[in-house]
C-alpha cells in the first residue's frame, strides 16, 4: 500500500510559444520538468539573413530541433490552419515568453489552465514589446518577472507570480536579459505545480502605473545631444544589441558600444565630438557622454582612444542632427 495518500497525476500536456534567445532557458526548464509533457513548440520561421540570404532559424526553433521537439513555425498564429494544428496537440496548458506575434482568442481558449506569459518587467509598467531595454532607459532602481494568465490584451492579463530584484545601474541589455530569463524559468518552476492544482489565484493589474514599451527601430540609436549625457548613457546600455547607438559624423557613422558620464567644460557646445583627455566624448546639454567602445564605419570596434589616433579629424566635429 502506497504511503503516498494523494493519486499520481500524468504530466500536464503543455505547448510552448517563444522565439527570441529570453525565451530558450525557458523552454530548456520546462523540458526538464517532471510534471510537463512538452507537445508542441510554436516558435517563427526561419528567415534570410547575411549575405547569402541563408535560412536561419531563431534561437527557440534552434533549440527546440536540438532537444528533439515537435515543432509548429506558422507565419500568423491567428490563420485557421495554425490554430487547428495547436488544438490538435490538446495542451492542457500553455507557456509563452518572447514570441513576437500577438496570440488570438481562438488559440488563448485551447488549454483549459490557460497560457501562462513570462514577462520581463514590473507589470503593470513596461507592458509591450521591449521592456528590457524600456527599464535601463528608464533608470529604474529594480527589475522584475511576472507570471501572467494572458488575456487579449497586450500584457494585461492578471498576474500569478513574481519576482524582483535590484540593479546595480550599470546593466546592459543582453546582461538583464539573461538575468530575468534565469529567474523567470525558476519563477515557472516553482509556481506551474501550484497553477494547475487550482491553488494559485490570478490577480488582476494595477490600473495605475502603466507604461507600454513599443517595439524599437534602427533610427531610434541615434544619439540626440539635447537630452543630456545621462539619459545617453542608459540608452546606450540599453540598445545592445539592437538597434544599438550612433551618432552621424562627417567621417561616417561613429556606433557607440559602450560609454560613461563625464563632467563637461565651461566651453561646451552640445552635439560636438570633442577631445576628452587621450579619447573622445560627446557633448550634450548636461555633461559630456565619455565614448569608450567605439567603432567607425568600414573600421574595427575599438576603444576611443586608438580610434582618435586613427581618425584625428573626428576631434571637434559636430554630429549631424536629424
Amino acid at each position: 500500500m502506497s504511503d503516498d495518500p494523494s493519486p499520481r497525476q500524468a504530466p500536464a500536456r503543455t505547448l510552448f510559444l517563444g522565439s527570441g534567445g529570453f525565451a530558450v532557458p525557458i523552454l530548456e526548464a520546462l523540458a526538464g520538468a517532471p510534471r510537463i509533457d512538452l507537445v508542441g513548440v510554436v516558435s517563427a520561421p526561419d528567415r534570410p539573413s547575411g549575405r547569402r540570404a541563408e535560412l536561419t532559424p531563431v534561437p527557440v526553433t534552434r533549440r527546440a530541433r536540438e532537444l528533439r521537439l515537435p515543432l509548429l513555425q506558422p507565419d500568423r498564429i491567428r490563420s485557421p490552419e495554425a490554430v487547428a494544428e495547436i488544438a490538435a496537440l490538446r495542451p492542457d496548458l500553455g507557456v509563452l515568453a518572447d514570441y513576437g506575434q500577438i496570440v488570438p482568442a481562438a488559440v488563448l481558449s485551447i488549454p483549459p489552465h490557460g497560457i501562462l506569459n513570462v514577462h520581463p518587467s514590473a507589470l503593470p509598467r513596461h507592458r509591450g514589446a521591449s521592456p528590457i531595454a524600456a527599464t535601463i532607459e528608464a533608470g529604474d532602481p529594480i527589475a522584475a518577472v511576472f507570471l501572467i494568465r494572458m488575456d487579449e490584451g497586450l500584457d494585461t492579463g492578471p498576474i500569478v507570480a513574481g519576482t524582483s530584484w535590484s540593479l546595480a545601474g550599470d546593466e546592459t541589455a543582453p546582461a538583464l536579459e539573461a538575468e530575468a530569463a534565469r529567474r523567470g524559468a525558476a519563477l515557472l518552476i516553482a509556481t506551474i505545480d501550484d497553477w494547475l492544482a487550482g491553488r494559485r489565484p490570478a490577480v488582476p493589474q494595477s490600473t495605475t502605473g502603466v507604461s507600454l514599451s513599443r517595439p524599437l527601430r534602427r533610427e531610434d540609436g541615434r544619439l540626440d545631444p539635447t537630452r543630456g549625457a545621462t539619459a545617453l548613457e542608459r540608452q546606450v546600455r540599453a540598445y545592445q544589441p539592437w538597434p544599438g547607438s550612433f551618432v552621424e559624423t562627417a567621417e561616417g557613422r561613429l556606433i557607440v558600444h559602450a560609454a560613461e558620464v563625464a563632467p563637461g567644460l565651461p566651453s561646451d557646445a552640445p552635439g560636438r565630438i570633442e577631445a576628452d583627455g587621450s579619447g573622445l566624448a560627446l557633448t550634450t546639454t548636461d555633461g559630456r557622454l565619455r565614448l569608450t567602445d567605439v567603432q567607425l564605419a568600414g573600421r574595427r570596434r575599438t576603444d576611443a582612444a586608438s580610434l582618435r589616433r586613427g581618425a584625428p579629424a573626428l576631434a571637434g566635429q559636430p554630429v549631424v542632427l536629424r
